[in-house]
């Protein structure tokens, strides 16, 4: 019994460890009074990207800063902000890695051109070789 207590403390501690101590603002998990802003709210919190799950919206991540992100986007559509203006305030604030949609600049062209033109290198290599083997 006692080799049981001392087995679930050595597996329990790091995962005490990993709790913040810091609680979650108030509207991260809370809805939104107004059904409409709280629809507004949601929509815009698919689009976001979560800052620390890298692959999760923040309306899908159970992380603190996804929380916290939660809680601004609801504190402000709450207040009577466009889902625009929100999301311009996220984006400056952030950078445009937490758009899921992020705007096409001289730095992102390289990442918007590339799928091009394998696309068309990969159909050209293909090409070719059919007519080798064609012959």
């Amino acid at each position: 019994m006692r080799q049981f207590a001392i087995l679930a403390l050595l597996v329990a501690a790091p995962l005490a460890a990993q709790q913040s101590a810091v609680p979650q603002a108030e509207l991260a998990w809370k809805q939104l009074p107004d059904p409409a802003k709280e629809a507004e709210a949601r929509e815009l919190m698919e689009e976001l990207r979560c800052l620390v799950c890298q692959g999760q919206s923040i309306a899908d991540s159970d992380a603190d800063m996804a929380g916290d992100m939660r809680a601004l986007v609801r504190e402000r559509v709450g207040q009577g902000e466009s889902a625009a203006d929100v999301r311009a305030w996220l984006i400056e604030r952030y950078g445009d890695y937490v758009s899921y949609d992020p705007p096409v600049s001289g730095a992102s062209v390289p990442l918007w051109i590339a799928p091009i033109v394998l696309l068309i290198l990969g159909a050209g290599i293909a090409a070719r070789s059919f007519r080798r083997r064609s012959r």
